[in-house]
């Protein structure tokens, strides 16, 4: 590219190009080399689901990734920087119904697909580490670790409910389920009771909350808040109640026992067993009516607040087994099934749902905490709250602390309860009913009962099934395969039948990360050591729509893995970077919406780099960005102006060769704007990393036009400088100007420019004068200035006095070197 070719910036010219040459150079291959003495870094994106083509949020959040891996690796660090795909799922299903294929085509078609674009737009994999979840080399040991947790007692089979779609015949997540109806067909959606097998991560929970300590600081508040909520610990009390007709009391948990007094009434899950149980012979058939509407709702709308409260009377009685009260027994859709006992005590003067039951049906309404507000009775309004108690016997007076630990002493000397800890994470229900999915590696013998699949028969391979195959049918589609779920008992010979359920696919996500560092390991998940060399993981980039559950559950098998001696780290990411979400004109893109913007055609229409810096210049990481305010041109013009700097730079003669020589004023900006963009890329400030290269790119344009000219060696630093830095997040165009500038390629191996010191020294800097807060005059002051220097600068300002129009000074405030703020009389 000379001067004048570069006035005709071609980026998709610059692609064909380096596409080609990069594929044959290998670049990016991390080294298990024990004896490689570079610092390990490991910086993972998290991998993608092989729905079709990549699209506009990939694009910002692989951008945002690479530039920190190619950062890295600049620094001379050992990258580890892998990608693979989530492979197994719903939708690969659907397709193969639809095309009548399996999904494994479909699959495989969209991995190929997805490949090749991240390869077009650059992102710096190490692909000899590829692994697609699907395979049944990586699905074996996704089994494997399924039978340790089994052998720990973490994986057991319980009843449980789901959701549940008729016409569809499957079960779905509460994610598919919207306002109580089937995503896919619209019908409406029920609960059901399945048996299913589920991972018991409650027995980590103290753990899961207690490691977030580490965390802070390096994971976003809001992904470590919401952490915490859906683990939700509570600390309160268990409660035993007497219930007519049943010879076993039933247990409630609250963290309010100091409010046992003011329970009126007994609320049960309707649609739990225990419900049917209680209910009296003359109340159940209006329980049953009843419970075919509840399980109609998800368990978002049951716990809704505003939705009417509704329930049935159970025709029993319990006693409040502090005041010997009998109170009405109710089932009522707010309590769910799976919390707890599903039942709770309920206290309507101080929780407003109960409050809202107890006045749609009449119920008692009893004031036990004086919090200084009117009657809840009266008002509608309950208080819950600190307060001192009243109405409570032994409780009087006492606060709601001291309240707490006194009742919870009563009720453990009559052995009628006792403190407790409560969670409101449940278990980890794992079983789904579908074909593309890690095959449970359980059977079933009527002599031996559940018996796990012996280590030397994995991979448990799911049957070929296709096409009308896989179409629901009340059971999983692999219940249908009766070749494949006809089996032989491996403990004792005889007939037996496999499980017919698959893994949820956030088990094949809960271990991809250790995979990656010996995916071609073959006498278990990972190699030992090797994991020991590269993790945790450095950095993990990601969307904050997996902040919950995905983390969550890598954090838990990061410690089950722990204790059983395979790792010796307890958290798999050090630091998480969450990006935002590419929107179009204030929404969320859509087909139905209309509003979708294509990534071919952008890359099309604007090439890779300028699209790459649209995305990281848009906004911070975290932040949206609504495509409809963005402009690539404006990049693609600036990515011209920087080919147009290295070129000139490369025609000129050179004048000296020493950058010492050169001029001295682009030298400081040139060395400050290095300074600057390595601290703000440690700190994921991206954006304002670009920021910082396009007003090194106007000062170098400065120094050529009216300086010393592109000949300058300060001009040719500062053009090496910039193409570097450049290089994390416009590849192409940094490795034409690299060629351009006479090096050999590539840019991303040429080692991180480093600033001089004595060059990042400030003679003068900018002091800001205000008057009554607000900035009147700039004034280029000494560094070193002193408080009654700058003050005296500050006062005699042309500026600061017409601001003061004759008032007097009543004080001024200095903060040398870069502030004062004149206060008038």
């Amino acid at each position: 590219m000379t001067a004048e070719t570069a006035d005709r910036y071609d980026p998709r010219a610059i692609q064909d190009k380096w596409q080609q040459r990069w594929a044959a150079m290998d670049i990016f291959r991390a080294s298990d080399d024990p004896d490689d003495q570079r610092p390990r870094t490991y910086l993972l994106d998290m991998f993608p689901y092989p729905s079709g083509d990549l699209h506009m949020g990939h694009a910002e959040a692989y951008a945002l990734g690479d530039a920190m891996a190619r950062y890295y690796t600049l620094r001379g660090h050992n990258v580890l920087h892998p990608i693979g795909w989530d492979a197994f799922g719903l939708p690969a299903e659907n397709a193969a119904i639809r095309n009548n294929t399996h999904p494994a085509d479909w699959t495989h078609a969209n991995i190929e697909v997805q490949a090749a674009s991240f390869r077009q737009y650059a992102v710096s994999f190490d692909w000899s580490r590829r692994l697609q979840t699907c395979d049944p080399d990586y699905y074996k040991w996704t089994q494997w670790l399924f039978l340790r947790f089994y052998e720990r007692g973490l994986a057991y089979r319980a009843d449980g409910y789901v959701n549940w779609c008729p016409v569809d015949q499957t079960v779905l997540a509460n994610e598919q389920v919207i306002a109580g109806k089937c995503e896919r067909c619209g019908s409406e959606v029920i609960r059901r009771v399945l048996t299913q097998w589920y991972f018991k991560i409650t027995e980590y929970a103290d753990r899961l909350l207690a490691d977030m300590a580490p965390l802070e600081g390096k994971w976003p508040d809001r992904v470590l808040l919401m952490q915490r909520n859906w683990i939700g610990r509570s600390q309160g009390a268990e409660v035993a109640f007497q219930i007519e007709g049943r010879a076993e009391p039933v247990t409630v948990f609250t963290t309010r026992p100091d409010t046992l007094y003011g329970a009126t009434f007994f609320v049960v899950a309707a649609d739990s067993p225990l419900a049917e149980e209680l209910c009296a012979p003359e109340q159940r058939s209006a329980l049953a009516d009843y419970v075919a509407q509840v399980r109609k709702l998800t368990d978002i709308e049951r716990q809704s607040a505003d939705r009417e409260k509704t329930g049935v009377f159970l025709g029993r009685h319990a006693v409040n087994p502090v005041n010997g009260e009998l109170i009405q027994v109710w089932a009522a859709d707010y309590v769910l099934p799976d919390y707890g006992t599903g039942a709770i005590m309920a206290v309507p003067a101080h929780d407003q749902r109960d409050l809202d039951f107890a006045r749609t049906f009449d119920l008692p309404v009893r004031v036990v905490l004086d919090t200084g507000s009117a009657d809840p009775g009266v008002t509608g309004v309950a208080t819950p709250g600190e307060g001192t108690l009243v109405n409570s016997g032994p409780l009087d007076g006492l606060s709601k602390s001291a309240a707490i630990d006194r009742i919870i002493e009563i009720l453990a000397e009559h052995e009628l309860g006792r403190g407790a800890v409560n969670y409101r994470l449940r278990d980890w229900l794992l079983s789904r009913q579908r074909f593309w999915g890690a095959p449970i590696p359980i059977v079933y013998c009527d002599g031996c009962g559940e018996v796990p699949v012996p280590d030397d028969q994995l991979p448990v391979l799911l049957p070929d099934l296709r096409g009308q195959e896989l179409a629901p049918k009340g059971v999983s589609p692999l219940a249908a395969a009766t070749d494949w779920v006809a089996t032989e008992c491996p403990k004792c010979g005889g007939p037996a039948k496999r499980d017919t359920d698959t893994m949820d696919t956030f088990v094949d996500s809960s271990w991809y990360f250790l995979r990656y560092c010996s995916p071609l390991f073959e006498h278990g998940p990972f190699e030992v050591e090797a994991v020991r060399r590269w993790s945790p993981v450095n950095l993990y980039v990601g969307g904050v729509e997996h902040a919950i559950l995905h983390l969550l559950y890598s954090r838990f098998f990061v410690k089950v893995l722990y204790d059983m001696q395979m790792l010796d780290f307890i958290e798999p990411f050090t630091a998480l970077v969450n990006q935002g979400q590419v929107i179009n004109r204030g929404k969320a893109m859509s087909k139905s919406l209309g509003n979708g913007v294509d990534l071919g055609e952008q890359l099309a229409a604007h090439g890779v780099d300028a699209i790459r810096l649209t995305m990281i210049f848009a906004s911070p990481p975290e932040d949206d960005i609504d495509w409809a305010d963005m402009n690539p041109d404006a990049l693609t013009k600036f990515l011209g102006r920087v080919a147009r700097v290295a070129a000139e730079v490369a025609a000129a003669p050179a004048v000296a060769s020493d950058p010492a020589a050169g001029d001295q004023e682009l030298r400081k900006v040139t060395h400050r704007t290095i300074d600057e963009v390595t601290r703000l890329v440690e700190t994921t400030r991206l954006n304002v990393a670009v920021a910082r290269l396009m007003e090194l790119v106007s000062a170098a344009r400065r120094t050529i036009d009216s300086g010393p000219g592109a000949g300058d060696a300060a001009v040719r630093e500062a053009a090496e400088a910039l193409t570097i830095m450049l290089s994390l997040f416009a590849p192409y165009t940094a490795e034409e100007c690299w060629e351009i500038l006479g090096h050999e390629p590539s840019v991303a191996t040429a080692g991180w420019p480093a600033s001089d010191p004595a060059l990042l020294v400030r003679q003068t800097v900018t002091c800001v004068v205000q008057v009554d807060g607000k900035v009147r005059d700039r004034l280029d002051v000494p560094v070193a200035i002193s408080d009654d220097e700058l003050r005296s600068l500050a006062v005699a300002s042309e500026a600061a006095t017409r601001a003061l129009a004759g008032r007097g000074v009543r004080t001024v405030i200095v903060r040398a070197p870069k502030l004062v703020n004149i206060v008038s009389a």
